[in-house]
C-alpha cells in the first residue's frame, strides 16, 4: 500500500521543546520539514478572510473525485483531477 509524502514527514523533530506561539512560528517550522527521501515542504501564512457557512450540496460533492485513504479517510484523502476533459483543438 503506498503511502502519502504527508504521512512520512517528520515535523515533530523539529517542533520539538518549541512552543507553538504564533501562526508564522507553525507556518516556518512546517518549512523546515522534509520526508526521509529529502522532500521538502513550503508553506506560507494566508492572513485572507474568507465567507464561512457556505454550504456544499450533495450533488457538489459527487463531482469531487476524492481519494480516501484507509486509515482516517476522512483526514487523509487525495482530490484528484477530472478526468475525460476533451480539448476543441482549436
Amino acid at each position: 500500500m503506498r503511502q502519502p509524502a504527508a504521512s512520512r514527514l517528520s515535523s515533530t523533530q523539529n517542533w520539538r521543546g518549541r512552543p507553538l506561539i504564533s501562526r508564522q512560528t507553525v507556518v516556518n517550522l512546517i518549512g523546515t520539514t522534509q520526508t526521509k527521501a529529502g522532500l521538502e515542504v513550503r508553506s506560507v501564512l494566508d492572513e485572507n478572510s474568507y465567507e464561512t457557512g457556505i454550504k456544499v450540496t450533495d450533488l457538489e460533492m459527487e463531482k469531487i473525485r476524492i481519494k480516501r485513504e484507509g486509515f482516517h479517510g476522512e483526514w487523509n484523502y487525495e482530490i484528484l483531477p477530472k478526468t475525460n476533459l476533451m480539448c476543441s483543438g482549436n
